[in-house]
């Protein structure tokens, strides 16, 4: 049994946002997915299990907590499957989880393309948010996990130094920030992601934050594809395209390394 590390949204290795991937041949108690995630302690860990029609079953794991959509993880789920030659190159990643069904493609220079449902934010004022950002966001909102504020500008999103402790008792999976990016930029919008009560303060590159961030910012830029770059300080780099009630995501993927694990350590 082993435990792959992927850097997920990368172009190359130790930048984007490292996830480890574990393939089961059959469903692991929680209690050892668990304790599994929190000795890897990265910001997710994800397990596979043989599913239907040659899908998977796949759940994600903070060091601290089950999440119900994570997109970094996804990705380097896909990676390994198509890595390790259990799909075929041609074949679409299927996978069941919390959130529906995912799917994953491939093209043959390595970028994968994601399918999620999309969780565009609906305004909402967030009592003491200013505080816990150290600015005022221009605008703010909740997303069906996370509180969303948009900030003045790129400056103001990669100087950022949020209350961590204050936004763990916000009660939400997280808190994104977000603002148009700089004239010149590759990008067309930056973000950051602050999860603290899932167990992270700063997750480096989030896909599913992206399925809020995407359909935002094609609404205030009137077109359906973006170029997102999320301002960690690994930072990674998110193209989105927005279809209806769906969002795609894509990038790319690097493993790091393959770890055996020993007897005691099996489920």
């Amino acid at each position: 049994m082993t435990v792959t590390v992927v850097d997920a949204f990368a172009e190359r290795p130790f930048t984007g946002n490292p996830a480890a991937v574990v393939v089961l041949e059959a469903p692991a108690p929680v209690a050892w997915m668990r304790a599994l995630a929190g000795e890897m302690n990265l910001s997710e860990t994800a397990f596979l299990t043989p599913a239907a029609d040659g899908a998977f079953g796949l759940r994600w794991f903070t060091p601290a907590v089950e999440v119900d959509l994570c997109g970094h993880a996804t990705l380097a789920s896909a990676h390994v499957l198509f890595e390790t030659a259990r799909l075929g190159p041609d074949a679409e990643a299927r996978f069941e989880t919390k959130s529906g069904r995912l799917t994953v493609r491939r093209d043959g220079a390595g970028v994968y393309t994601m399918d999620f449902p999309a969780t565009p934010p609906q305004a909402a004022t967030v009592d003491g948010l200013a505080a816990m950002l150290g600015i005022a966001p221009g605008w703010t909102g909740q997303t069906a996990f996370d509180v969303f504020a948009v900030l003045p500008d790129e400056a103001a999103v990669r100087s950022l130094t949020p209350d961590f402790p204050a936004i763990a008792g916000l009660g939400v999976r997280g808190v994104i920030v977000t603002a148009q990016a700089d004239g010149g930029s590759e990008a067309d919008v930056v973000s950051r992601y602050f999860a603290p009560g899932a167990g992270i303060d700063e997750d480096p590159v989030t896909g599913s934050a992206h399925c809020a961030v995407g359909p935002y910012w094609a609404a205030e830029f009137g077109r359906d594809t973006l170029a997102c770059v999320q301002a960690s300080a690994c930072g990674g780099r998110v193209d989105v395209r927005i279809l209806g009630d769906r969002v795609e995501l894509t990038g790319r993927a690097v493993t790091i390394y393959r770890a055996e694990l020993g007897p005691a350590a099996r489920p």
